[in-house]
Order: structure tokens, then C-alpha cells, then sequence
């Protein structure tokens, strides 16, 4: 471990040894930990990194060695290459880390407990709508990173062809909308920022709500929803109608009347996006 890591490792561990940073009380005054915690109950098992989308995260962190890893979840994403520290405020996301993984410090993205510049970069996955003050924390990811942030989230407006929001639950647009940051603010938040698609592949094995795309039938299994945010953020009659709804097509082969070409594509834009800024502060 270098020591640029060590010693950011060591400031965060004194901060909440001395100033009560990242302790579970004050994680509740920033954000939703508890939301964090019933979402989290068997998140590693739906959710685990596709190598192909691992593979556009690595290409965008270039040549940084010092990884932070904001709102890291599982652990899903962490590149074994590099010197990673990850970010968690939910207890249960941290006790389902696998052995091994980086080491991690429960604290929450808008109050990160390191100096500045302390890593090459910094990396948010699909973590964004979380976020109790998104521009916040994007703040500290640009204050802690010397040469480059990077984002992956959704634009929720891209998501409105997409089958099971078209046809089955609008509501799932409605909410993305509220919950994600709009590409082009969030892209004015960081300097110089570039924004790509990322198709999501076939089969992907990230297990999120817009990866289920040509697999239809995941949508009905309840620990599968019990992954994605989405539908914890609506109420049971609104989610049981449109799945209802579905059940029925896939049992009638109505779905795959519509859709069932989807099946076959290789991949399919469902609003992935990755922002990217070069902050070039190397010293």
C-alpha cells in the first residue's frame, strides 16, 4: 500500500475517532442510512460487476493509480489493479464486501474524511440518486482527487422508450427523473466533463433495473427488485399492477410478440451514461 493511501486511510480513521465523523448517528443526518440498509439485504448477490461495464470504468480511470470509490456499495467495480479505498454509509452494504476487497470507511459522500488531493481519482457507480446533496458530493470528489472524477449513472429521460417503463409502469420514468441528477448539471458540476453511452450487454450481470432488459421474466422475482432503488420508491398497489400486468403478457407470449427480438441484441442504450472530468492537478 502506498503511502498516499496509507495516510489518507489513517485521516479518516482519526476523524472518526476524534470528530465522530462517519459514525452512524451523524451518517443519519445526511442521508437515508436506513434506506441504504433495507435496499442492501441481499444486494451482492443481484448485484455483482458485468466485466464489460467494469471495462469502460477501467479505460476512463486511465493511468490512476490511488482509486476512492464514493458510495461503494458491495464493492462491485473496484478495479484489483490499483490502490483502492471505498466509501460506504450503509453497514449492511459494508458487512456484504467480499473478503479481500478494498478497505472501506462508513461515511457518506458530501463529508469525505480525506484531505485534498489525496487520490489520482475518484469514482461514483451507479450511486448518485442516494446522494442526500449530489452537488456536495461531487464537490468532495473534485477536492479529493488529483487528476480525474468519473460518474456512472443514468439519464432518466433516455429511459422513457424502454419497455417496462413504456408499457407496464411509467411511474419507474417519473421516479428516475426525480432521483437522478440531469446529465447536463451534472456535467456542469465537474470541470471539463465529457459524457459517454454505455449499452448495457446481454445477460449482464449486474442485476439493476434497466439491465433486465432482455430478460423480462427477472422483473417478477422479488429479491431481484429488492436490489434497485426504484421500486422501493413506490407504493405496493403501483408496482403490483404494471408486474401484474407482465406476468400476463409472458404467460400469453404477448411480451415476446413485442419485444422478443430483444432477446437476441448483443447490447441496448437504456440511458447508461459515464462522466467523465480530467482535473490534470497532478504535482
Amino acid at each position: 500500500m502506498s503511502q498516499p493511501v496509507r495516510a489518507a486511510i489513517t485521516t479518516a480513521l482519526r476523524a472518526v475517532d476524534t470528530e465522530g465523523v462517519a459514525t452512524e448517528v451523524d451518517m443519519a443526518e445526511v442521508t437515508d442510512k436506513e434506506a441504504y440498509d433495507r435496499i442492501g439485504l441481499g444486494y451482492g448477490k443481484t448485484r455483482q460487476a458485468d466485466p464489460r461495464i467494469a471495462a469502460r470504468i477501467e479505460a476512463a480511470l486511465g493511468d490512476a493509480r490511488t482509486v476512492l470509490n464514493v458510495g461503494a456499495g458491495t464493492g462491485s467495480y473496484e478495479p484489483v489493479d490499483r490502490e483502492m479505498i471505498a466509501v460506504e454509509p450503509s453497514a449492511e452494504m459494508i458487512a456484504q464486501r467480499p473478503v479481500g476487497s478494498a478497505p472501506v470507511v462508513q461515511a457518506s459522500a458530501e463529508a469525505l474524511p480525506f484531505d485534498d488531493d489525496s487520490f489520482d481519482a475518484a469514482m461514483a457507480i451507479i450511486t448518485v440518486q442516494h446522494w442526500a446533496d449530489a452537488a456536495a458530493g461531487l464537490a468532495e470528489m473534485i477536492r479529493v482527487s488529483r487528476e480525474r472524477v468519473l460518474v456512472l449513472t443514468f439519464d432518466g429521460p433516455a429511459m422513457a422508450a424502454m419497455w417496462m417503463v413504456r408499457d407496464y409502469i411509467p411511474r419507474l420514468l417519473e421516479i428516475h427523473t426525480e432521483l437522478m441528477p440531469p446529465i447536463d448539471e451534472l456535467a456542469a458540476a465537474l470541470p471539463g466533463a465529457r459524457v459517454e453511452a454505455v449499452p448495457v450487454p446481454r445477460l449482464c450481470k449486474d442485476g439493476f433495473f434497466c439491465a433486465l432488459w432482455d430478460r423480462p421474466e427477472m422483473h417478477l422475482d422479488p429479491q431481484v427488485r429488492r436490489a434497485s432503488s426504484v421500486w422501493h420508491l413506490m407504493a405496493p398497489e403501483e408496482t403490483e399492477r404494471g408486474l401484474e400486468a407482465l406476468r400476463a403478457d409472458l404467460e400469453s407470449g404477448a411480451w415476446d410478440v413485442r419485444h422478443g427480438h430483444l432477446r437476441a441484441e448483443p447490447e441496448l442504450d437504456v440511458g447508461l451514461r459515464l462522466v467523465v472530468a480530467e482535473l490534470d492537478r497532478r504535482t
